[in-house]
């Protein structure tokens, strides 16, 4: 066997390899030294600068003992740091894929800077798209298509408890804090939401004075630090509260129970992005940290936060007032819907945020590995609330990646009532998808706290990109409304869309996604049994699960079993929903392609 493979330290034959490794290593700092002694003898000052600083450089990397590859390869190692520094944006702009999500496409950031600019989004020679790869959605068009008159699509939000119900779009601007974006930015997206006549969230960090400038619409968002509204302790402080929130501009509150990027964490703002602007706004000491804790003090049990929502309703005036949470575990939502139920109050709206929600900066692991994704948590909180029997009660939005009329649409379609957007508002800002929105050093000035770098984002052209890319999103969700044959995005059904499957075959959404039945679970009759079994967990004095009332509800299912098949109608029988799917073997009654909302009149 030959010796290189019983060796493990074989001796070099000759110092010949060693040396020649030794100067490849050596020979930028080598060329450094040559460079200053030509530029001595020559007494040219150019390179005797550069001859110098290479040197310096050269003598700093070998003595320092931090990084290796310095030490090995002084003046040349630092090519490494310098491509890594900028391994985003040459992937970005010469490696990356049209289609390749990181997070967002070339082509999904390209649709949105169209828009913004009024540039046509127009495309020719056919879809990028592998039609026939396993998730592929589309709409089922109809043979009585036709464009609609009306694009500016509205929902009215507010319940029996509210006293001022908000008129608002079915696509508005998520939360996103003065703080981590820029004062520039804020401007920017509330005079937009001013010219395009929809509704901006404060995001947590309390309403700022460039939140107020132009006027546009807002919701307040309340999260666990209580930013505007704290008292010296950082508790909830119901007068300042009531101060602001009477404000006109003020829409509707919403308390944040948790966010997509990191929920179950809090939050932090850097004490180097904390100007005094910021300070006194969010009510927090200057040159600290900006923590938000990662749960409520004014509450602890789901009846408390019920109470929580109707002294907010309250103090604003009888003001639309609902909670925004990623979903975690199951029952607790649950057990919120409980509290609903026995206290006979329930929010103006819910906002599902999802766990693919990314303004906020997180943990890498929090990014990738906690909360669930949207359409999963969107799918619970519907499916919850229909099986409770009050979704007619409660309005629901989401937030999560949607940038297009065709990401409104589908939501819509699950059961939504409107979509949030916030990485596809900054993108209309400005955003490059720099990825640096936690350093300070956000090169558009979207989310800097730098005043030299945000100066560069020029808010009444930028505000105007923000209602173009408003009205042209709409646009082509009317489009697709149309097509459909329908007058409103609120008619959209989950049989609208249809979805391949691995194997080549294709479900209607309707078939693809669970929908429980109306009222099923108030007598535990769900057809998805998980479903019954988190329901009989929740209870509305605390937020733990109830094991007890699990352990009994599964030894009756095994000493009775459980029937949960979905009522159905034999053939022949007359069905009394016009929406029901036909079936031979009967007719399928309940949620199956229903999402339970009111439709508008049949009108323009």
């Amino acid at each position: 066997m030959p010796q290189s493979r019983t060796d493990l330290n074989p001796e070099p034959k000759s110092n010949l390899p060693y040396l020649t490794g030794v100067l490849l290593r050596y020979s930028t700092f080598v060329a450094a030294i040559f460079l200053l002694l030509a530029g001595l003898l020559l007494l040219n000052w150019w390179l005797i600068l550069i001859g110098a600083f290479g040197v310096g450089l050269g003598i700093y990397d070998i003595v320092q003992s931090k990084h290796a590859i310095l030490n090995n390869y002084p003046i040349a190692g630092h090519v490494r740091y310098v491509l890594e520094d900028f391994r985003p944006e040459i992937r970005q702009y010469l490696l990356e894929d049209d289609k390749e999500q990181v997070p967002f496409s070339r082509q999904q950031r390209a649709l949105v800077y169209q828009r913004a600019k009024n540039v046509s989004d127009t495309n020719a020679f056919g879809t990028l798209d592998n039609l026939y790869t396993n998730g592929k959605e589309w709409f089922l068009q109809s043979a009585v298509s036709q464009p609609l008159k009306n694009k500016d699509f509205k929902i009215m939000v507010g319940g029996e408890r509210c006293q001022q119900p908000h008129e608002m779009s079915v696509f508005n601007i998520s939360a996103m804090s003065f703080g981590s974006l820029s004062a520039n930015a804020i401007m920017a997206l509330n005079q937009g939401a001013k010219i395009g006549g929809f509704t901006h969230d404060t995001g947590e960090g309390a309403i700022s004075p460039y939140h107020r400038k132009f006027g546009g619409d807002l919701i307040w968002e309340l999260g666990t630090g209580y930013f505007g509204c704290r008292d010296a302790n950082g508790d909830f402080d119901a007068q300042s509260f009531a101060e602001k929130a009477v404000d006109p501009q003020v829409k509707m509150i919403e308390i944040k129970l948790s966010q997509g990027a990191k929920p179950g964490k809090g939050g932090v703002l850097p004490a180097e992005k904390i100007t005094q602007e910021i300070a006194d706004t969010r009510q927090v000491p200057l040159g600290q940290d900006c923590i938000s804790p990662s749960s409520h003090t004014a509450f602890s049990t789901p009846l408390e936060l019920v109470a929580f929502w109707q002294q907010l309703r309250e103090l604003s005036g009888g003001k639309p007032v609902g909670f925004k949470l990623c979903i975690g575990q199951p029952w607790q939502f649950m057990a919120i819907v409980k509290a609903m139920i026995k206290t006979d109050n329930y929010p103006d709206f819910i906002v599902i945020d999802g766990a693919e929600g990314g303004t906020g900066a997180a943990p890498v692991e929090f990014m990738d590995n906690v909360g669930m994704p949207m359409v999963d948590g969107f799918l619970l909180v519907h499916n919850t609330l229909v099986g409770a029997g009050i979704r007619d009660k409660v309005r629901l939005g989401v937030s999560g990646k949607i940038v297009s009329g065709f990401d409104i649409a589908r939501l819509i379609a699950l059961g939504a009532d409107w979509c949030n957007s916030a990485r596809g508002f900054m993108f209309a800002v400005g955003c490059i998808q720099s990825r640096s929105c936690h350093t300070n050093t956000c090169p558009t000035g979207v989310a800097t706290q730098d005043p030299y770098r945000q100066k560069a984002l020029d808010v009444p052209s930028k505000a105007e990109r923000v209602a173009s890319f408003h009205k042209n999103t709409l646009k082509s969700l009317a489009s697709i409304v149309g097509a459909v044959g329908l007058q409103h995005p609120s008619q959209l059904q989950p049989y609208h869309i249809a979805r391949r499957l691995e194997d080549g075959q294709i479900k209607l959404l309707s078939k693809f996604f669970y929908f429980t039945d109306k009222g099923a679970l108030l007598d535990q009759s769900a057809r998805a049994d998980v479903f019954n079994q988190m329901w009989v967990m929740a209870t509305a004095d605390s937020f733990l699960a109830d094991n007890d009332a699990l352990i009994a509800y599964n030894e009756d299912s095994r000493d009775t079993g459980k029937k949960t098949e979905a009522p159905t109608l034999k053939a022949g029988d007359q069905a009394t929903d016009d929406r029901a799917n036909n079936d031979p073997t009967g007719i399928m009654i309940g949620n199956v392609n229903n999402t339970f909302r009111d439709f508008p009149p049949d009108s323009d």
